[in-house]
Formats: C-alpha cells, sequence, structure tokens
C-alpha cells in the first residue's frame, strides 16, 4: 500500500501576495496539472491555485464505498497531504474564511471527506460528483461547524462511480454541520465535469 508525500503544483497568484486560496484534487488516474487547469475557468482574483499530487495518480485503491480499512493507509495519508496544504496557506496569512476546495470524482470524495472531518468557516467547497468517504459513514468523524460555508455537489444519475443515495446522505452530514449545500443532479450525465456545472460553482460558491 501507499502513501503520499506532499507534491504540489500552483497557479495563479503566490501565496504571500494572495488574497486567497483555492486547493484542487484530481481524480483517480489524472493529475494535479490536469485539475489546475480547471482553475481558469472559476472566477477568482488573486489567488493561490494549490493542487497536491497523489502517488501513483490514484489517492486511495478502492472504491470510496469500500470499508476504510481497505482504502488504509493511503486514505490517511492523502487526508493529512491536504491538512499539511491548509497549514501551508494559513502560514502565508490566509486565514481560513478564504481556503476554497474544489475536487472531481476521488477529489471530490476526498474534498467531502477532508472538509467534514475538520468543519470550521471555510470560503467555499465544489464537489464535482463525490460522497463522503466508507462502506458506512461513521457520523462520529465529522466535527465542527460550518457556519454557513457555502457548499456546491454536482453528481450523474446514474453516476458509474457514485450513488446518488451516498450523495444525498452525505449531503446530509453537511447540512447538519452547518453547511449551506446546494445539490444539482444532471440525468444521465458521463462522469465529466459539464460547462453548467462550471457555472454553477461560480454563481454559488465562487461569486
Amino acid at each position: 500500500m501507499y502513501t503520499h508525500q506532499k507534491q504540489i503544483i500552483t497557479a495563479g497568484t503566490p501565496l504571500a501576495q494572495a488574497k486567497g486560496a483555492l486547493v484542487m484534487l484530481h481524480g483517480r488516474g489524472s493529475t494535479a496539472r490536469n485539475i489546475i487547469s480547471l482553475a481558469s475557468e472559476f472566477n477568482l482574483t488573486d489567488f493561490a491555485i494549490l493542487a497536491p499530487q497523489a502517488a501513483n495518480q490514484s489517492w486511495y485503491p478502492y472504491s470510496f464505498m469500500a470499508p476504510v480499512e481497505e482504502n488504509q493507509p493511503a486514505l490517511d495519508s492523502a487526508l493529512e497531504v491536504i491538512g499539511q496544504t491548509v497549514e501551508d496557506i494559513i502560514a502565508a496569512g490566509i486565514s481560513v474564511d478564504k481556503i476554497y476546495f474544489a475536487g472531481f470524482s476521488q477529489g471530490a470524495c476526498l474534498t467531502l471527506e477532508y472538509i467534514a472531518r475538520n468543519a470550521k468557516r471555510f470560503g467555499g467547497a465544489v464537489a464535482f460528483t463525490g460522497g463522503l468517504i466508507g462502506e458506512k459513514l461513521v457520523t462520529d468523524n465529522y466535527k465542527g461547524d460550518f457556519a454557513a460555508t457555502p457548499i456546491l455537489i454536482t453528481t450523474g444519475d446514474p453516476d458509474p462511480h457514485v450513488p446518488l443515495s451516498r450523495v444525498e446522505e452525505s449531503v446530509s452530514v453537511l447540512k447538519n454541520l452547518g453547511a449551506d449545500v446546494s445539490l444539482k443532479v444532471f440525468k444521465g450525465r458521463p462522469h465529466t465535469i459539464l460547462r453548467e456545472e462550471i457555472e454553477l460553482a461560480n454563481q454559488l460558491v465562487f461569486a
């Protein structure tokens, strides 16, 4: 089993000069460089963009719905890399409420898992096709108060990797932690990111 080293691709404004930061998490089989190219589609001015790279282009080996222990130690290692990235952003003088997250597929699942375990007033988060991680959700893992952090979750129905039932379950966990969650379900949409999803992210999270 593998662990992740902190390898980060950056774009946008350097952290020291940035007004805010966006952490972007790529999907399985993809790269940090690939997801970071999406940042130019978002309404972000003077933002630092940080995209960690997963070992072997995968954050954890099995489905996000597999028993958590099967995805260890990769999953804990992935969450640690995000935590270190967030610490670097804060150390550069950017406050937590100016830190945003965006991920696709496996990266969307990881985005939701990280923020739900560390709920506070973030700038916002976008999960393009994802849900909280585990065979069953262990709600004791999720703590804190989002204080109305805007979170957008988009998904296809059906999606080959992410059941709608898990997405809906995740929405309710996030709402219980005080998040302002928007869910948009696209009937029959392939496992991809549509232009409409990017526009929604700009309206609801990066406004």
